[in-house]
């Protein structure tokens, strides 16, 4: 039995006072995983120049990297130039879609994209009253479909979700309750459920918990950087 190694982080937060600090971490890490996720808030400010900074920051690494853009990297509107600088650099950035890349004799499917909130079943936000709560839910309710279609299709081994919003409320724990419909989203967990997939990682959420389940039974794991503690996790998954 193959096993897969996915190395992934979040909110790693490049910017000009840490250029080439980060990639000093990265070494070796070929030899601990196959692929490397980057689960969103690669920036500050999403300033362009930050932008140019991460893909520096990851180009040339001896495996595939596939990212998810966060909330900071939308900040200035600059977030399809980002993702375009970002794939001039190899990496493969995700938008709500999904890539297969080869890992040895297995097919490794990664789909996702940044996610959005609006809180967890029993205490969240419904499309009902003003036009804006309509939107912010829809938004969200627009991508998990996105999300479950992708993962429906993708031809794949395995599959893990990337996202910058968290699926579920545990991985959330230790965060103030008040902001949990900012963090995350049910609607993504159902996604996945429906879908299907082996893990999911997720960051955004700097406080919380590393280790969670989607209802559905699917391993979630929060890998915000100041979670982490470290440069990036490690999670394997078994191949067949």
């Amino acid at each position: 039995m193959t096993e897969l190694r996915i190395a992934a982080v979040g909110d790693i937060h490049l910017g000009e006072d840490v250029k080439g600090r980060y990639r000093q971490r990265l070494d070796g890490i070929e030899e601990r995983a196959d692929v490397f996720l980057v689960a969103g808030d690669l920036t500050r400010h999403g300033t362009l120049e930050e932008g140019r900074l991460v893909a520096e920051e990851l180009r040339g690494l001896p495996i595939p990297v596939v990212a998810v853009l966060g909330n900071h990297d939308y900040h200035s509107d600059l977030q399809y130039e980002i993702a375009s600088e970002l794939r001039d650099a190899g990496i493969r950035v995700l938008d709500d879609d999904g890539t297969v890349i080869a890992c040895g004799g297995l097919k490794l499917g990664v789909v996702g994209g940044k996610g959005f909130g609006g809180g967890f079943a029993g205490k969240c936000a419904s499309e009902f009253g003003e036009r804006e709560i309509k939107n912010f839910v829809s938004h969200t309710r627009n991508i998990a479909e996105a999300w479950k279609l992708a993962l429906k299709e993708i031809e794949a081994d395995r599959k893990v979700v990337l996202s910058h919003y968290s699926p579920i409320k545990e991985t959330l724990e230790g965060e103030p309750l008040e902001i949990y419909p900012f963090l995350g989203s049910y609607l993504l967990a159902e996604a996945v459920d429906t879908g299907g997939a082996n893990l999911v990682v997720h960051g955004h959420a700097h406080k919380g918990a590393e280790k969670g389940m989607t209802p559905g039974g699917i391993r979630v794991r929060n890998v915000a950087l100041p979670v982490l503690g470290r440069a990036y996790g490690v999670y394997c998954l078994n191949g067949e």
